[in-house]
């Protein structure tokens, strides 16, 4: 006889925003045009963010 094992309800299970997205779903289409688009050449300054660990 065998055994079902479930998930634990406690256990947060992550999943990705691409895994449930559809492949044929408009926001695809959107997402490739904005990558596409020079932003610089639109006006707008892209900035890096340093983030510098600090211990307690």
């Amino acid at each position: 006889m065998n055994h079902v094992t479930g998930i634990p309800r406690l256990q947060m299970q992550i999943s990705s925003l691409e895994d449930s997205i559809g492949q044929d779903n408009f926001v695809r289409f959107i997402d490739a045009f904005v990558e596409q688009l020079d932003l610089s050449k639109l006006g707008f300054e892209v900035k890096t963010v340093s983030v510098r660990w600090m211990p307690m």
